[in-house]
């Protein structure tokens, strides 16, 4: 493919290269014998231009880039909102009367005596 395009390329070139130059003609000295007349050569009118080349074909793919680099890691966020406080519980029941003490064996307490004011 690459010597097929290389080939075209240089034919194009050559072909624009010599549409381009104006005709040269070169008057080519006759030999050393006597001739009549010298031979004048005038060049004619350019010819029609050529028809245009054929489109090329068409390039390559190109290769695939590579992937990019990994982002920052974010920032944290904000702490949440205290949640609202709960409800007072109920007063508990009143417990049970304890039973009468019962009397004793004759023990005598003994109570200080007031004290001097």
């Amino acid at each position: 493919m690459k010597l097929v395009m290389m080939t075209s390329a240089l034919l194009a070139t050559l072909t624009l290269a010599a549409c381009d130059r104006p005709a040269a003609v070169v008057a080519v000295p006759g030999p050393a014998v006597a001739v009549p007349g010298a031979t004048v050569v005038v060049p004619g009118p350019p010819g029609p231009q050529g028809a245009p080349g054929a489109q090329g074909n068409t390039g390559n793919t190109g290769y695939t880039g590579s992937t990019g680099s990994t982002g920052a890691t974010g920032s944290t966020g904000s702490t949440g909102s205290t949640g609202a406080t709960g409800s007072t519980g109920s007063t508990g029941s009143t417990g049970a009367t304890g039973e009468t003490g019962k009397a004793g064996d004759g023990t005598v307490i003994i109570l200080p005596p007031p004290a001097k004011q």
